[in-house]
């Protein structure tokens, strides 16, 4: 079965309250990547209508910090799909509500693996990607799955052929 890309859309919404934050008045580092990893998750459920369980995640990189007061937005979509395992991209947004601005605060890669009653691995449907930036993310994607395989020990780097064809001529 097809899915189009957009029906994994997932939007959360938080609050930065007190109890987020460290000294610095900033957003934890690992209670964002909680909310991720929900978000994530839930985008995931959504495509395969099964149950998940992340599988990696890839490169957090904290571009800009999420102080006290403010809004934090996770938006989170599914970019492809193999066999049993799919990749979700996640941007995230902070906003002041006050100041009226919103700004780029992060963004990564999870991976996910739907299971069957048994939890083990199940098929999943396929990803059918429609806007310009969805098809940009789901033909890059086999390359970061190279990468992800590559670094678990799980494939030969001179087998990466999307890889490899970056590389040579």
């Amino acid at each position: 079965m097809e899915k189009k890309a957009g029906e994994s859309l997932v939007v959360m919404t938080e609050l930065v309250l007190p109890n987020d934050t460290n000294n610095f008045g900033n957003l934890m580092g690992g209670r964002l990547m909680y909310w991720m990893d929900i978000a994530a998750a839930l985008a995931a459920m959504k495509h395969c209508a099964a149950p998940v369980v992340t599988a990696s995640v890839d490169n957090i990189s904290f571009e800009t910090p999420i102080k006290i007061g403010n809004v934090v937005h996770i938006e989170a979509k599914v970019t492809r799909a193999f066999n049993s395992s799919m990749e979700v991209h996640i941007n995230v947004w902070g906003e002041d509500a006050i100041q009226q601005y919103r700004y780029k605060s992060n963004q990564a890669y999870y991976t996910f693996v739907a299971l069957d009653p048994n939890g083990n691995p199940r098929k999943i449907n396929t990803l059918v990607p429609e806007t310009p930036e969805e098809i940009a993310l789901f033909e890059a994607a086999l390359r970061r799955r190279q990468i992800r395989l590559i670094l678990g020990g799980k494939m030969k780097p001179e087998d990466a052929d999307e890889l490899k064809a970056l590389f040579v001529k």
